[in-house]
């Protein structure tokens, strides 16, 4: 791990606008600068943290604590509310696994194209494209449209292409949750060979994979930074957090149970 660092996020902050009516959003459009027609749903707030180069960093929180809205921000995919980043290096963003791609090009197509969208020059796609078809493994397939394709073989496609983008900073988001157990272990296996050399940042609800994977852990709660420190640390208080949230959630509903019969049992009795 080095000092120089590959991913800087400074008190980012994320809103996103919600209108309550359907004209609203043309009424912004028009008479914006006199009167704001829309609420501010802010989903991250003043986020910062640093990755060294060669650091392999997770994230991890509930789901809508804001982890994809960061994720895009740092692979550019959208731009913060306010705050700024910086990511140093090829990025390889392994993102809504193959929603670019185009459903009328075959898999090898699709493959050629989002390789040069990474940043690979056409001499190594041509060089890449054969490991790509073996990576992916979906047989003859890779030659068809990708409208008959399922979505494991659509993700499986999607991988491959990162994983041969030849990046410095690989970016994850949930993607071993998709796809088999044999495309899965896949992931795994490439991922850890990527931390030896390259720079990582991951959500992943498989604590224990982070757990042995990354050097350091951030949990995310609703759109803050609450811990970030060593990964057996961090994901033991996040682990108890849930626990006691599960066991609150348990007693209120047994609570409003109780209260609910009570009332019926009054109604009756009327």
């Amino acid at each position: 791990m080095s000092s120089e660092l590959a991913i800087r996020c400074e008190g980012v902050g994320k809103a996103f606008q919600l209108y309550a009516h359907q004209n609203d959003q043309l009424k912004q459009i028009l008479f914006g600068l006199i009167k704001k027609f829309y609420k501010d749903k802010w989903v991250l707030h003043d986020v910062s943290f640093t990755v060294a180069k060669g650091e392999r960093v997770g994230i991890v929180g509930r789901n809508g604590a804001g982890k994809t809205t960061l994720l895009q921000i740092l692979c550019g995919i959208t731009q913060p509310t306010k705050g700024d980043f910086e990511v140093k290096g090829r990025i390889a963003p392994i993102l809504a696994l193959g929603s670019g791609f185009d459903g009328l090009l075959t898999g090898r197509e699709n493959a050629r194209i989002g390789a040069a969208i990474l940043g690979l020059s056409r001499k190594e796609v041509d060089a890449c494209i054969e490991d790509i078809a073996a990576f992916a493994d979906i047989g003859p397939f890779f030659e068809q449209p990708m409208r008959i394709y399922s979505m494991g073989m659509i993700a499986r496609v999607a991988f491959a292409i990162c994983a041969h983008a030849k990046a410095d900073v690989l970016i994850v988001d949930e993607a071993l949750s998709v796809g088999d157990e044999i495309f899965q272990k896949k992931c795994e296996k490439y991922i850890g060979e990527f931390a030896r050399h390259g720079t990582i940042l991951i959500v992943s609800h498989g604590l224990d994979f982070l757990q042995t994977l990354c050097t350091r852990v951030l949990w995310l709660e609703d759109g803050v930074v609450r811990d970030i420190g060593d990964p057996k640390r961090v994901i033991t208080h996040y682990r108890a957090a849930m626990k006691a949230e599960q066991t609150q959630g348990i007693a209120q509903r047994w609570y409003q149970n109780i209260a609910q019969r009570w009332y019926q049992n009054i109604a009756r009795r009327r």
